[in-house]
């Protein structure tokens, strides 16, 4: 059976020592997240993901979800009794406004919570995780009524919420919807359609789902400048906006079967004529998703990053207990027959990897989560606008690379494990299921891809990425005299001279020729990201080499610095592979004709 350990003391440093959160208290709701009460919502956190739903992540894998012909779904044995200890313990509403019944928190403790719960048990999580980015659009974009009525009751738990955009014949291009909105004469719309692959669109957690839709009013515009977004309840609430008895024309059709995250219902959910609201302004309902989706896709890149962490303690613990064979250097465990196979070197290479990559990206997650807060709670105009700069440019890094390499990581856990990595009682084989489908939903990698050389790349004449660029090299230039950081920064400084040039190959080669463009577009956002996570490794680096020379030389710093080390030497190289590739341009992936495939 798997294990899973929150890493309690890896947030803790970065919080703390690399970032010092304490550091803007003069923000709303930091000034209440003092280290005592960090530490004790990581113990609370920590206690709920190691005790309560990780023993439900195998047998809720095992058992899944079922629907009933009356169109019920039910949850695995346990969800339901979880669900309510995750809605008494106040994690749904952890960085909600206070005026709504919210604690009120930074959402950078949210995120680093959701990680435990992510790795814990990551079907679970996604029931409350959607609920949360539903509250994140009403905040923003609901009126006064929807923020009273939905939002209150979405953070105690009582009532879940989903996202619909995709159907049969659209996903990405969203401006070939075909869901319907009437409008009434009491000011509510009819909505009639079909959404496919709806994450807890039906179950039996919560008295009432609040389901967010993409629909076209009849005469809008044609495409997506034609797409409004409702709220649309799973049971009909009366004029006071309490609940009643009676459904509201929202049905589960059926639930998919798929090859992960069996735990969460995704369902096939059809309209008709349900009751719903408008949320915004007539046609602009991407504006108002648009926050769900990107609070979603930075929850996704989460859970890249928690499936790689759960899938490596696994591999780990089984690479210090299996014997196989005697180490290169003689026997080391002289008492047994063979050596654990952490001796070898090649084991040792995949659990390197996979950890330093782990600490980078948590690092990451924590700074651009810092940055959401910022933008959002900041009285500064200017500082909010270089955190929401931020927030675009790295939000499709940190989704596609966290779930790319997340994903990659999980096989490789399992590869540690031989033969029984491919048996399902070990369970490591549901990290690799389970991690699959985070590169797919919340927009594909392939489309993440795009949309940052495209669009977030060139946008406000490239003010991000200059920011970012600025940034990152003015830390290369203040610690490159500092002869403890040499490891460091001068891996970093070559990478970000790697990430410079493709930028520049881009501007030159892109415009004339969009494929170029395209066919870059991965590898210039994994060389982003690596240059992104080495930033992180030198600024983990330098607190750590200051903590150990100021007298806290302890063991958790000195493997900090292994690990960073191993990063800069062994995965950082990569920055070099990625450029190549996309200055070799287009023409050979573009060149056959569609008939030669």
């Amino acid at each position: 059976m798997t294990i899973y350990k929150a890493p309690v003391e890896d947030v803790t440093f970065l919080l703390n020592d690399v970032f010092q959160i304490d550091r803007y208290n003069n923000l709303p709701g930091f000034s209440d997240a003092t280290a005592d009460v960090r530490a004790a919502i990581f113990d609370e956190a920590a206690k709920f993901a190691e005790k309560v739903l990780q023993p439900l992540n195998h047998s809720g894998d095992l058992e899944g979800c079922t629907r009933h012909d009356d169109g019920r779904v039910t949850t695995p044995a346990g969800f339901k009794e979880a669900f309510r200890q995750m809605a008494d313990g106040g994690w749904l509403s952890l960085a909600g406004p206070a005026e709504f019944g919210g604690q009120g928190l930074p959402v950078t403790l949210s995120q680093t919570v959701n990680e435990f719960m992510i790795s814990a048990n990551m079907a679970f999580s996604m029931y409350g995780g959607l609920t949360m980015g539903a509250m994140a659009a009403l905040l923003v974009h609901g009126s006064d009524a929807q923020k009273k009525t939905f939002v209150p009751n979405m953070m105690t738990g009582k009532w879940a919420g989903t996202m619909n955009l995709t159907e049969p014949q659209c996903g990405t291009d969203l401006g070939l919807m075909r869901t319907k909105a009437v409008k009434q004469a009491d000011g509510t719309y009819k909505i009639s359609g079909t959404k496919i692959f709806i994450s807890g669109g039906e179950q039996d957690l919560t008295e009432n789902i609040v389901h967010l839709v993409l629909a076209r009013i009849e005469g809008a515009p044609a495409g997506i400048k034609g797409v409004s977004l409702f709220v649309v309840p799973k049971m009909k609430l009366d004029a006071n906006g309490a609940l009643t008895s009676e459904p509201n024309g929202v049905s589960c059709g059926s639930i998919e079967h798929k090859m992960g995250i069996h735990g969460n219902s995704t369902c096939v959910l059809n309209f008709d004529n349900a009751v719903g609201t408008l949320v915004g302004e007539e046609n602009k309902g991407m504006q108002a998703m648009f926050v769900m989706m990107n609070e979603a896709r930075l929850g996704v890149g989460v859970q890249g990053l928690a499936q790689s962490e759960v899938a490596y303690q696994n591999a780990a613990a089984y690479a210090k207990d299996r014997l196989q064979g005697r180490a290169l250097t003689g026997a080391q465990a002289k008492d047994k027959p063979a050596d654990p196979i952490i001796v070898h070197p090649d084991i040792r290479r995949t659990l390197m990897s996979i950890r330093a990559f782990n600490e980078a990206a948590r690092a990451l997650v924590v700074w651009t989560s810092l940055k959401s807060d910022l933008a959002h709670r900041s009285d500064d105009p200017k500082e909010r606008q270089a955190a929401d700069d931020h927030m675009g440019l790295l939000t499709p890094v940190v989704k596609g690379m966290l779930t790319d390499v997340g994903f990659a990581n999980a096989v490789a856990a399992q590869q540690v494990y031989g033969g029984h990595g491919y048996i399902q009682e070990t369970g490591v084989e549901q990290f690799v299921r389970d991690a699959r489908i985070a590169m797919i939903y919340e927009g594909a990698n392939g489309i993440q891809a795009p949309d940052l050389v495209g669009r977030k790349l060139p946008k406000d004449g490239g003010r991000a990425m200059t920011a970012f660029f600025n940034e990152v090299s003015s830390f290369a230039k203040d610690n490159a005299a500092d002869e403890s950081l040499k490891p460091f920064i001068g891996p970093l400084s070559a990478s970000l001279q790697h990430l410079q040039q493709a930028t520049m190959w881009l501007m030159q080669n892109a415009l004339a020729k969009p494929d170029n463009a395209g066919a870059a577009s991965t590898d210039y956002l994994h060389l982003f990201g690596l240059v992104a996570l080495a930033y992180m490794w030198a600024r983990m680096a330098k607190v750590a080499q200051e903590k150990i020379a100021s007298g806290g030389e302890q063991p958790y710093l000195k493997a900090k610095l292994v690990t960073g080390r191993f990063f800069v030497e062994r995965m950082l190289p990569e920055t070099s592979l990625r450029l190549a590739r996309i200055q070799s341009g287009a023409d050979s992936m573009m060149e056959l004709p569609a008939e030669a495939f």
